[in-house]
Parts: structure tokens; C-alpha cells; sequence
């Protein structure tokens, strides 16, 4: 009986170890995986389920609960709206660097964002500019960063966008980049940018796999 509480308390201490985070949290493990999932534009503001007139809602606690897992800690932050989208980046990328100098390995991070969270990812990575980090824009490569040719990505990147959505490729991002590693797959739902709106198997299945692998 003894043995099989001691196995409890210990597979219990696992479990909480990768857990979901709203803000950074006050300590690390070097030991373990760090992925930063950034909403879209949408979730901006008091809302954390808004609706869209054309895409329907948003359901950010949903897709936070369908990405966790216990192979990393997921941290969600939930943006203020009116998000200065540069000086956000600049915060997500600070707060990465403290995950670093804590001892947590590049490729222990992973950077992970829709729409304007995408973009905020890919502005995140070029202030750091680390090689090993990993990087997964989902349908964000948008008028932001096309507007700012200067703005590259860097790390090991992964891309998924929506067949139906006008927000595609990624490729012209990485024509111009400096990333250690490129792939981008597309999905079909038929949804355009609303796809990404719920935690649909199409996107959520690929990208845990990327992040586990």
C-alpha cells in the first residue's frame, strides 16, 4: 500500500510539473519543455471565448486544454486589447531569455502562435534570433510581416495555414530568413481563418507532433 501512495505522489508531482501557465512561471526546470502558445487579434481584451461574425467563436480555454500535454509546460498568455505588437514581441522574447539564462536549453523552447499570435511569434524569434529554438506559425504570415521585410525567422520553423483562408504560404518568410529548418504543411476544412478557431485535430494533431518530436 505504501509503495502504491508513493507512486501516486510521484506520478502526481509529473503531471503538475507540465501544466498550463497564464503568465511566466517563477521557476524552471532545465530538464524539461517550454512552448509559448499567443492567440489571435480576436482574444485581445476581456473576452476569452469571443465571437467572430464570420468564423464563430474563439474558444481560446479550449484550445489551451487540447494543446497541453505532459511532454512540455504550456504558457497562454491572454493579451490586452490594443496590443502594441512589436513591444509584445519584445516581452515574449524577454521572458524566453530568462527561460535561457535559467539553464533551459534553445531547443527545450518552442514558440507557437495563430493569426497575430503567429506574427507576434516570428517578431518574438527575430529579436532573439536563436538557431535551435523552434518556431510554429500557424496561418500567420499576414500583411504584418509582410509589411517589414526586415523581420526574419530564425530557429527550426513550422508552418500550417488553411487551403481556404487568403492568409497562406510562409515560404516568402523563409526566402528571406536565416531558419535552421523549414517545413509547412496545409489543411482542408473548408473553414478559412476561422480553422484555427477551435482545437481541430487538423492543426492540433500535426503540431503536438512537431513539438514531441
Amino acid at each position: 500500500m505504501r509503495c502504491f501512495l508513493l507512486l501516486l505522489v510521484i506520478c502526481g508531482c509529473q503531471v503538475q510539473a507540465n501544466t498550463i501557465y497564464d503568465e511566466l512561471p517563477s521557476s524552471f526546470n532545465s530538464n524539461e519543455h517550454y512552448v509559448f502558445y499567443s492567440h489571435g487579434y480576436i482574444v485581445e481584451g476581456e473576452h476569452i471565448r469571443p465571437r467572430h461574425p464570420k468564423y464563430g467563436t474563439y474558444d481560446f480555454p479550449a484550445i489551451k486544454k487540447a494543446l497541453a500535454d505532459p511532454a512540455y509546460n504550456l504558457i497562454a498568455y491572454h493579451r490586452k486589447k490594443g496590443t502594441a505588437p512589436f513591444l509584445f514581441a519584445k516581452k515574449l522574447a524577454a521572458d524566453v531569455d530568462i527561460l535561457l539564462k535559467a539553464g533551459v536549453p534553445e531547443s527545450h523552447i518552442s514558440l507557437v502562435g495563430f493569426s497575430r499570435g503567429g506574427a507576434l511569434s516570428i517578431l518574438a524569434a527575430n529579436e532573439l534570433k536563436r538557431t535551435n529554438i523552434n518556431l510554429i506559425i500557424l496561418a500567420g504570415c499576414a500583411s504584418l510581416i509582410k509589411k517589414h521585410p526586415s523581420v526574419r525567422a530564425y530557429g527550426k520553423v513550422y508552418s500550417i495555414f488553411e487551403r481556404s483562408d487568403q492568409v497562406g504560404s510562409c515560404q516568402f518568410l523563409i526566402d528571406r530568413s536565416e531558419a535552421t529548418k523549414f517545413k509547412e504543411i496545409s489543411i482542408n476544412t473548408g473553414l478559412s481563418h476561422g480553422a484555427f478557431y477551435k482545437p481541430k485535430d487538423e492543426w492540433v494533431l500535426p503540431v503536438k507532433k512537431w513539438l514531441k518530436d
